[in-house]
């Protein structure tokens, strides 16, 4: 379970977060809304340990998620807004980068990779890749992992229709399977078992 505890937030003299607290269990989605500048990518980066509050704590399974490695380093996989692809390297290459940094054997991700039609795009570099292949791309980079616990930063951007669809059925498959998430999007998703919405307000 990922619980945050009264997490407050500033940025400059905005108050981003003002004792914030909720819980999201094992079979769960939380998605995060909210207008720009409401602190979406802030609460997403304070969950994964990234982003320290001025107060409050976030936990997984009652642990502090700010210690490094561990059994929370272990379950997360993260996805950010920005796609953290390296543009001179191949998709291959970040993809293998990463699963070696996550001490991950074989391909991994090559299956993920094929289901989203980039198995063609493996040897380009990056720089090359179209704005929904590099987000598909950093999908599968995530996706890999088979982590327990998803935090994502609108995963949505940039992917057509078919993308979108097969990310939510990637979802509800997650969600069946004991995963949880933590999803901050624009994108309006259909009602599902295990969905909840926080809605965050305008910083002031």
């Amino acid at each position: 379970m990922l619980t945050a505890e009264q997490l407050t937030l500033w940025r400059g003299e905005l108050c981003l977060l003002d004792e914030l607290s909720f819980a999201v269990q094992a079979g769960e989605a939380l998605m995060v809304r909210g207008p720009n500048g409401a602190g979406k990518t802030t609460l997403l980066r304070v969950l994964c340990g990234l982003t320290r509050p001025e107060s409050g704590r976030v936990t997984w399974n009652g642990e502090p998620v700010d210690h490094r490695g561990g059994e929370f380093a272990r379950a997360l996989a993260y996805c950010g807004h920005q796609t953290g692809l390296k543009a001179d390297l191949s998709l291959e290459r970040n993809l293998a980068f990463a699963a070696r940094l996550a001490g991950l054997r074989g391909q991994p991700w090559q299956s993920i990779m094929e289901q989203l039609g980039l198995a063609r795009c493996a040897p380009l570099q990056v720089r090359y890749l179209s704005a929904g292949q590099q987000r598909r791309g950093a999908l599968v980079r995530a996706l890999m992992l088979n982590a327990a616990c998803w935090i994502f930063d609108e995963p949505f951007a940039n992917l057509d229709p078919a993308g979108r669809d097969w990310f939510e059925t990637r979802l509800d498959s997650h969600l069946a399977a004991g995963g949880l998430a933590v999803i901050a999007a624009h994108h309006d998703m259909q009602a599902r078992p295990g969905l909840r919405h926080l809605e965050l307000a305008e910083a002031r």
